[in-house]
């Protein structure tokens, strides 16, 4: 059926191999992060930076980085931008693997490091189902005594060829924010990219098409009504860490999200899954 091994990068940083009748793929252990998944007989689905550094504590540029319990910068501006999920080390509790697919469970223990950024008991999850699609949840209990409320976001990276022949499906009668402006109606359900890009939808169907020079890549999510569309353009490209100055031709991200209206509260006991599902629509 295939194997799944613990391996270590050659620049310190230790991950899951996987390689099965139906894909490769690799998940590192900090952040629970996959940074490469590729059908058998297909492109590979996920975009990943050349010049990523693999250190511990360094954050990896591309794949699907967990962004938890805030998306974006905090209030508190010396806390890190998109939460501590992602530079993280998770432990893997669970593989299944079967004919159809494996199934890899990771685990994320709060402690005192991560204390004085979230003071609250909860349970944290990442399950990756992986056959000809990827399919991603981040999984949250409750178990404080308390109310909790959160953001988050899977901030997935997606390989495009070239951003001038790129197009994008699926956003018909949303609203999105883009730059802190006031919501605006998105009449139109095709969208192309030309300009610096960060828009945060809302009210968004479940699915989008992601039209790339290799063919449709189909963006799904459950227990989410936003997500994030995100190219830095020129300008910012040059600012951005772990970032080639052209490699804004060659990706984009669709964020599946629970953020503004659509941020989570728990109740305690209480559990929430964010889940994306990532394919090419011919497979």
């Amino acid at each position: 059926m295939g194997s799944v091994t613990t391996k270590m990068h050659n620049k310190g940083l230790e991950y899951i191999d996987i390689d099965t009748q139906h894909c490769q793929a690799r998940i590192f252990k900090q952040g629970a992060q996959i940074d490469y998944f590729k059908p058998k007989g297909q492109p590979p689905l996920l975009w990943c930076s050349r010049d990523n550094d693999y250190q511990i504590g360094s954050a990896i540029r591309g794949g699907i980085p967990i962004c938890w319990p805030w998306f974006g910068m905090h209030t508190n501006s010396d806390w890190p931008q998109h939460g501590f999920a992602r530079t993280q080390m998770w432990q893997l509790q669970e593989v299944n693997m079967n004919e159809t697919e494996v199934k890899l469970l990771f685990t994320l223990t709060l402690d005192d490091n991560t204390q004085k950024y979230w003071p609250y008991r909860t349970q944290l999850s990442a399950e990756f189902r992986l056959s000809d699609s990827l399919s991603l949840s981040l999984i949250n209990t409750n178990l404080d005594d308390k109310s909790i409320t959160f953001s988050q976001a899977l901030h997935s990276y997606f390989p495009i060829g070239d951003i001038h022949q790129f197009s994008a499906t699926g956003f018909g009668q949303a609203k999105f924010i883009e730059f802190n402006q006031d919501p605006i109606k998105q009449v139109q359900d095709s969208l192309v990219i030309n300009q610096e890009t960060d828009k945060v939808f809302t009210q968004l169907s479940p699915v989008q098409l992601l039209h790339t020079q290799k063919g449709i890549i189909q963006v799904s999510r459950q227990n989410s009504q936003s997500a994030i569309l995100w190219n830095p353009w020129i300008e910012k490209s040059t600012r951005l860490s772990r970032f080639r100055n052209d490699d804004y031709l060659s990706m984009v991200c669709l964020e599946a999200a629970n953020v503004l209206d659509d941020s989570v509260t728990l109740a305690p006991n209480e559990t929430h899954r964010l889940t994306t599902q990532i394919r090419w629509q011919d497979a």
